[in-house]
């Protein structure tokens, strides 16, 4: 290292601190030819539509209260919950607190620091006499920022804040999405309760038949034991629904931030939700709709300007220093003119050798800006993926709903002309028992095909970024 002082005291002239200061100007423009900014080449091909999106004109974009298109108050209800209550959404707000905190200290650095510093002391020297001093005075500091390295540094600062409140939003979203798929979740376990009640219902009264053709001698015992085997199996099913049921309400019951023997869900029919229509828009509106996407690009500024100021650590560094009070042996006379004095100080200080550790900081500092060039990249067409996949389910589970609806109504056809023949005595029992278990599945298939729907269009919101808030156009592809 090498440094360079001039000061000025009371009793001299400023042409020496005059002279200090046009020769660092001088030098650091000599210096300044040299462009400090790093550019990110993005570099990534945006697709004019979706593939799985069909043909329609552009629509709006969904409310902000998206959830209310399942058209269900409770879960409207419980969402807005745990907007509120979310602990996971809490602790990202507490780290935009945190690195809004970090964005202000590092400002810090682009004002003067100014402190003041008071004393009195009194001391006797052996054998002499008792002693006093009192001083009062303001220092001031402050480095002038000629490479940009602290503007780097508060850049930095400023876009990982920017990141923190995207990363909220990303929580936010996932809440969101979690509320609503335990309420599915819960409303699936209660129709499949209701459908395993039935369905023991249904096997009783075919037990009832049998056995009263076992006692007219058109029935022996094997039918009654296979009947009642039927019987006790949908019966089994009734305890493991409901541990499903408490389970899911439990998990539910988490994410509003509540203990679950506070939470009570009513519920209701997994049918009479909505399934609302979404328009996933066109793929180069992703880019400012996902807030996960948002937060890898302000990260990715973020790196450049740490290159930055990487870069700009390797200059002069340049320091003015000044300070000015009053300084006397005597208490009554600490604010006279004679007891005032003042000092100006210039300082420039130059790496010469540190051992590579600057060289090593500015590596780590490109190589953090390629791995975020990367997750940036990744981020982009992560969300692409995430959106034609939630397009195919959507397409998808709808028609496997309305097959497997169709597959329930023929087999509860089939069943109900079972029963009635075996009223009649003209049917053969293994065909009834048949019939029972080919309904049975087909009910629980279609009430997992309805979830697999409401998922699907879950999942698309999701994918394309939850609420949509007005944003501002996203960056071009060469970040300064």
């Amino acid at each position: 290292m090498f440094a360079g002082l001039w000061g000025h005291r009371s009793g001299g002239t400023a042409a020496g601190l005059r002279q200090a200061v046009v020769a660092v100007a001088g030098l650091c423009l000599m210096l300044a030819a040299c462009n400090l900014h790093e550019r990110s080449e993005l570099a990534i091909g945006i697709p004019e539509r979706y593939a799985t999106a069909p043909s329609l004109p552009p629509a709006p974009p969904p409310a902000l209260d998206w959830w209310r298109g399942f058209r269900s108050n409770e879960l409207t209800a419980l969402i807005e919950e745990a907007q509120t209550a979310n602990f996971d959404i809490a602790a990202a707000v507490a780290r935009i607190v945190q690195a809004d905190a970090r964005s202000k200290i590092a400002g810090a650095t682009l004002l003067p620091a100014v402190d003041l510093d008071a004393s009195a002391t009194r001391s006797r020297p052996a054998g002499g006499p008792n002693r006093s001093s009192f001083r009062a005075a303001l220092g001031a500091s402050y480095e002038i920022d000629f490479w940009g390295k602290n503007r780097a540094t508060v850049r930095a600062a400023e876009e990982n804040a920017i990141a923190a409140r995207f990363d909220r939003d990303v929580v936010a979203v996932s809440a969101v999405a979690s509320v609503a798929t335990a309420y599915f979740l819960v409303l699936s376990s209660q129709e499949r309760l209701r459908i395993a009640n039935r369905n023991v219902e249904s096997a009783s009264r075919v037990l009832s038949l049998i056995r009263q053709r076992q006692e007219a001698g058109t029935a022996g015992a094997l039918e009654v034991a296979q009947q009642e085997t039927l019987l006790a199996s949908q019966r089994a099913e009734i305890p493991q629904l409901d541990e499903t049921l408490r389970h899911n309400i439990a998990a539910l019951a988490l994410l509003i931030g509540r203990a679950p023997a506070a939470v009570r869900v009513r519920g209701g029919g997994l049918y009479a939700l909505g399934i609302p229509r979404v328009s996933p828009g066109l793929p180069s509106e992703l880019l400012n709709q996902r807030p996960d996407i948002r937060a890898a690009e302000a990260e990715l500024v973020a790196a450049d300007a740490d290159v930055a100021a990487a870069r700009a650590a390797f200059f002069p560094s340049i320091r003015l220093t000044g300070e000015g009070g009053f300084t006397s042996a005597a208490l009554r006379l600490l604010f006279r003119p004679e007891s005032a004095f003042y000092s100006l100080a210039a300082g420039l200080t130059q790496p010469i050798f540190d051992g590579q550790r600057l060289e090593g900081q500015l590596e780590q500092a490109q190589g953090r800006q390629l791995e975020l060039l990367s997750l940036y990249r990744k981020a982009v067409v992560s969300g692409f993926t995430d959106v034609e996949k939630a397009l195919i389910s959507v397409r998808d589970s709808a028609e496997r709903e309305r097959l497997q609806q169709q597959v329930v109504e023929s087999s509860r056809r089939a069943f109900e002309i079972a029963e009635t023949r075996l009223r009649e005595g003209t049917v053969d029992l293994v065909t009834v028992l048949v019939t029972q278990q080919s309904l049975f599945t087909a009910e629980e298939n279609r009430v997992a095909a309805r979830l697999a729907r409401l998922q699907a269009a879950l999942s698309l919101y999701q994918a394309l970024g939850g609420s949509w808030l007005p944003q501002p156009a996203v960056r071009v592809t060469n970040h300064p």
